[in-house]
């Protein structure tokens, strides 16, 4: 492979990290490893990838995105961005990415991000929530509500991505 094709490769792995992660503040980011995924067919001529991949990803990318609306209509909490969650998270997905890589490698780099990420903005909003006065906290129900809506919403990403490199590495 030539230097740029390597370069293009780890841009395009850096990419479905970032949708992973975004996918957990409840941004896009499902459409992001679509998008992604869309964008490595195209330059690869459908070598790897093909429509019905194409298809499959896209289906399941809408899916994750209306979740996230039914999600935020059914009033689950939003955790709020701070300096404090990005470290939290962060940290949370270095140590699930030391956690579970020597046990699953590849897929365990994919679920220990995900699930350390999810993990250290959990613990960071349930602390946030702690200090707070009653009348100010969120109910436990909007904390369910949100600890599932993100679970789901992460793991049609995880199997977006898995998917996606299965198909390549095959």
């Amino acid at each position: 492979m030539s230097t740029l094709a390597v370069l293009g490769f780890a841009f395009f792995i850096l990419l479905l990290f970032i949708g992973i992660y975004l996918s957990l503040f409840g941004l896009p980011g499902t459409i992001i490893i679509f998008a992604d995924v869309l964008a490595y067919a195209v330059v690869t001529g459908f070598d790897r990838i093909g429509f019905k991949i194409i298809l499959f990803l896209l289906v399941f990318s809408i899916i994750a995105e209306m979740i996230d609306f039914l999600m935020g209509m059914t009033g689950a909490m939003r955790p709020l961005p701070s300096k404090k969650l990005f470290w939290a998270s962060i940290i949370g997905a270095i140590t699930g990415i030391l956690i579970l890589t020597p046990f699953f490698r590849g897929l365990g780099i994919l679920g220990g991000f995900f699930l350390g990420c999810f993990a250290g903005i959990l613990l960071a909003e349930l602390i946030r929530q702690s200090k707070l006065q009653t009348p100010f906290k969120a109910s436990y129900r909007a904390i369910f509500v949100m600890i599932g809506g993100k679970m789901v919403k992460g793991c049609i990403a995880l199997t977006m991505i898995t998917v996606s490199l299965a198909n390549i590495y095959s």
